[in-house]
């Protein structure tokens, strides 16, 4: 299978660059107007560090910001993860305590899982541009729920998805009772939290965590393909979508048939939309500028 770490034909921008020489821990390349995000442990199952996850969320901000970037794609280097969660191994240094206070302190846990995944996650949700999953290999716990909270999913077929926190005995985190029962609704939610059972990639398609699955040599190409098509396609269309669709799970329906109203007043002035209906008069394709 090709090496995720190296998607197609662009450069690594220089904030991408380790100052120490060390290989970087996660890579962005761009790519016309796709913006291509992969975690770069190979080693350790592209487990996620404070610091890698940190980068990540900023870069998803800048792809929302940036009108150049139309669409994401978030990878894994290697075949051994697509990213296992986090690494339990790394951890950052927090106030100095007071003589005697315990550590952990009552809160600790929930204030990193809040400032930690949870953020990571939300960063994936709120990001204004589509975001493509291409799970390379097996995707555990927080790495799961990562894949879960894009908009798009494609898998290799050598692709797991395991809810490990059971076998730790912690209940799952990283939003992943959310995204879950969204996804394929509660009983069988429970079914992988309870069990936390490999769900092979033709499975998870089966039950809907999964777009498609594709043979491992073909993923990233797939990945390409439907990364070009969204960023050639009407970019503040296709994020409002996303937008309302996110949203439409957690209001009533008066709030949701609201939110569609409002956004699409606001689509009809833009650029892309004179365009489209330019197009469809016209009788050809249109062109979208994004904007």
């Amino acid at each position: 299978m090709p090496d995720p770490a190296r998607p197609p034909a662009g450069g690594d921008s220089p904030a991408d660059l380790s100052p120490t020489g060390e290989p970087p821990t996660v890579l962005r390349r761009v790519e016309g107007a796709v913006t291509w995000i992969t975690l770069n442990r190979p080693e350790a199952g592209n487990a996620i560090t404070p610091s890698m996850r940190e980068q990540i969320i900023v870069w998803l901000e800048e792809a929302s910001a940036d009108l150049s970037v139309r669409a994401v794609v978030l990878t894994g280097a290697g075949e051994k993860g697509f990213c296992t969660g986090a690494d339990l191994r790394s951890s950052t240094d927090g106030p100095a305590r007071p003589v005697g206070a315990p550590d952990p302190a009552v809160g600790d846990t929930a204030r990193t899982i809040r400032r930690g995944w949870q953020r990571l996650v939300v960063a994936v949700l709120d990001c204004e541009k589509p975001v493509i999953a291409a799970v390379n290999a097996t995707a555990a716990g927080g790495g799961m729920h990562l894949a879960l909270s894009c908009d798009l999913v494609l898998a290799a077929e050598e692709a797991r998805f395991i809810e490990v926190f059971v076998r730790r005995g912690i209940a799952p985190d990283a939003a992943g009772a959310y995204l879950l029962a969204r996804l394929v609704g509660p009983q069988k939610a429970k079914e992988l939290f309870f069990f936390g059972d490999d769900v092979p990639a033709r499975e998870a398609e089966r039950i809907g965590l999964v777009n498609r699955v594709v043979p491992g040599r073909q993923l990233l190409d797939e990945a390409g393909r439907w990364a070009r098509r969204l960023a050639e396609g009407p970019t503040k269309a296709i994020g409002t979508a996303k937008a309302l669709t996110n949203r439409a799970l957690e209001v009533d329906r008066a709030t949701a048939l609201w939110d569609e109203s409002v956004a699409q007043e606001l689509l009809t002035t833009t650029e892309d939309c004179r365009e489209g209906l330019a197009a469809f008069t016209g009788r050809r394709t249109p062109a979208f500028k994004g904007w």
